[in-house]
């Protein structure tokens, strides 16, 4: 199967067509994550209406709550989410590791796997990357993600390299489990699930293409940025990120994990990078953060003030009886105020929320059709 069809390349930009078993994408491409199998506060067919081609599940969380067999037995995570388009799932790594960097009381990584207690109820759990691939599969997702060892862009030298060669030692792994479920589970080249490597090294660039390269070798449908894409002053890594996209190869995906500020998306999107995914849409739609776009303003790496962001619960807003973004076709934007909406964040109403969220997602949307233009 051709997992990536370029359409057209200007400037570094990139578009074009990623075919998963569930359909076509566009990119550039945001998938917002439905963390525990569901946008918080939207229905599936919200979420679809304002133009999301994909979504991200977290492996991690469906693993603790409900459990990968729970889902298997309702046919998938497609009929259980009541969502029939690509669905990704990431491997859980970043969610292990952040839960034992925080207290290591909670786990501790091997080079077996990582060993963790629940936060739910803290029962014991291994998990390695066979069986973070075993999970992916019964969760039944058309993009999966290997099993990795993430680090913080200011760890050491010492631990950056160490990360290196243990995330290309699981991803050998995870390939190897990926190659034998597909035998086991009869999928053909059409069938199966697509397969993504993550690229760590922090900000050392000679890491970056050391672990680049070894994915390469090892063979899979894209590659993920792992890490962050900023330094520890937030400034962005503008060098390391165009580099970093010329070691993957022409012809493979290139997904940003997490990225997910509107900036920082049209900043990478202009060195390369195709797919992204973030929480940040729907969390700020909740605390009343809202994304408006700026009347007539250029969108490029050089252009970033293209929109600007309103607290609805601020006390200028109780009067106002406008849109909130009169250029949105949203349902907030059609059909309520700000006055309006700001009442519901103060009542503490669900439908403020909901509401809030569906128009950041319609901003994030709107933003890929205008790069996919430009």
């Amino acid at each position: 199967m051709t997992v990536w069809k370029q359409r057209e390349e200007s400037e570094g930009k990139r578009r074009g067509v990623f075919i998963t078993r569930k359909g076509s994408l566009q990119t550039p491409l945001f998938m917002p994550d439905a963390t525990r199998a569901s946008v918080r506060g939207l229905s599936p067919e919200d979420v679809e209406k304002i133009g999301t081609e994909a979504l991200v599940v977290n492996t991690y969380h469906l693993f603790l709550q409900p459990g990968e067999a729970l889902i298997k037995e309702a046919g998938g995570i497609h009929t259980f989410m009541h969502w029939d388009r690509p669905v990704l799932s990431d491997s859980g790594g970043y969610q292990v590791y952040s839960l034992i960097h925080k207290n290591p009381d909670l786990g501790r990584i091997t080079e077996d796997g990582a060993e963790f207690r629940s936060v739910l109820d803290g029962s014991k759990h291994l998990l390695t990357p066979e069986r973070a691939i075993q999970i992916q599969f019964d969760l039944g997702t058309d993009m999966m993600v290997v099993f990795d060892d993430p680090r913080p862009n200011d760890a050491s030298e010492e631990e950056i390299v160490r990360a290196v060669d243990r995330t290309l030692r699981w991803a050998k792994r995870c390939r190897d489990e990926y190659d034998r479920q597909v035998t086991a589970r009869a999928f053909d080249d059409d069938t199966r699930p697509l397969l993504f490597g993550v690229v760590q090294g922090g900000m050392i660039l000679s890491e970056r293409k050391r672990c680049a390269l070894g994915l390469i070798e090892i063979g899979f449908d894209g590659y993920g940025l792992g890490g962050r894409h900023v330094d520890m002053e937030g400034k962005f890594l503008g060098e390391l990120m165009t580099a970093l996209a010329s070691f993957i190869p022409e012809d493979s995906i290139r997904f940003a994990l997490g990225v997910g500020k509107p900036e920082d998306i049209v900043r990478l999107h202009s060195v390369g990078w195709d797919m992204f995914d973030c929480v940040i849409p729907t969390r700020e739609g909740r605390h009343g953060r809202l994304f408006v776009w700026k009347e007539g303003k250029k969108i490029d790496s050089n252009h970033l003030d293209f929109y600007e962001t309103i607290n609805i619960n601020n006390e200028q807003f109780t009067r106002d009886f406008t849109s909130v973004d009169p250029s949105c076709d949203c349902t907030l934007c059609t059909h309520y105020t700000k006055g309006y909406l700001r009442h519901l964040f103060r009542v503490e109403e669900s439908l403020a929320f909901s509401l809030a969220s569906l128009h950041n997602l319609r901003f994030y949307a709107k933003l890929m059709e205008k790069l996919r233009e430009m």
